[in-house]
């Protein structure tokens, strides 16, 4: 099976890097690099150097995934997936090219802003690889599951909707004079003065629900969802990982492994659409 796979990651990987697709990328990472790291002033500091270069990792690696999620859509790739005794191979050769060339082109400025760049500690040498890898693999599940090959039905609604909603809850703050709860007490008065009193009420319900210790209850247990980000940026800025926090790149991982097995999932018992 590995073998399989990985003639199918260099196929993948060669179709994109070889490709206008794979050209535009690069050129869009070296752009990335002038602007965050002009050669002529240097990086300002470690912490700025693994944060940007972090999320340059995560964005190559989320475009690379979609565009060769479309490229194994394509009708030529077909007698390649038939032959395979399970289409989870083709899956994973997808996700392992789109995390090499995504790895790559975050490698690749990494090592052009160390040009004129920070003095590393131990410590921050140490972190850079479970906190880089870590969100590119989460990067690559997402771009999957944003892709035609993997969506089935409304699957990729229903992943991405539940992400922006946990993104609103985390969001939410409990208070009297939050924008939300003046506007809904705003719309009470209005509704109040023209006569419509049941509705009037209902909106006086809503803004007292939301200025109470509920909404602060659900912002609380959404900001879990959000935990392993949180701690990371913590332990960048605080020089190392403390026991708790690090944790939070198993985490991201495990977020990874079930986003693959429900992306498998789909992907195994769905009707294929191939482009010509």
């Amino acid at each position: 099976m590995m073998r399989r796979v990985s003639i199918l990651t260099t196929y993948f990987t060669k179709s994109v890097f070889f490709s206008l697709t794979g050209l535009i990328l690069l050129i869009l990472s070296l752009a990335y690099w002038v602007l965050f790291f002009p050669p002529g002033q240097g990086t300002p500091d470690v912490e700025n150097y693994i944060i940007v270069i972090g999320a340059l990792g995560a964005a190559a690696t989320f475009l690379v995934a979609l565009s060769m999620s479309a490229r194994a859509s394509r009708l030529e790739n077909y007698p390649l997936l038939v032959r395979l005794p399970s289409r989870v191979e083709y899956l994973a050769a997808v996700l392992f090219g789109s995390l090499i060339l995504g790895v790559g082109l975050q490698l690749l400025v990494a090592g052009l802003a160390l040009i004129r760049g920070p003095d590393f500690s131990a410590a921050h040498l140490l972190m850079i690889p479970p906190l880089w890898l870590s969100i590119d693999i989460l990067a690559a599940v997402l771009a999957a599951h944003a892709s035609d090959l993997v969506t089935s039905g409304w699957s990729r609604v229903i992943i991405f909707g539940l992400l922006a909603l946990f993104l609103i809850l985390k969001g939410l703050t409990a208070s009297p004079d939050s924008w939300l709860v003046t506007r809904l007490y705003d719309l009470s008065g209005t509704l109040l003065g023209l006569n419509l009193l049941w509705l009037s009420d209902a909106a006086i319900t809503v803004a007292n629900w939301f200025s109470g210790d509920t909404v602060n209850a659900l912002a609380q247990a959404a900001g879990i969802v959000f935990w392993p980000f949180q701690a990371m940026g913590d332990a960048v800025f605080a020089g190392g990982f403390t026991p708790s926090q690090s944790l939070a790149p198993a985490v991201l991982l495990l977020y990874s492994a079930i986003l693959f097995l429900i992306g498998a999932t789909l992907f195994a018992g769905k009707d294929l659409d191939f482009i010509e």
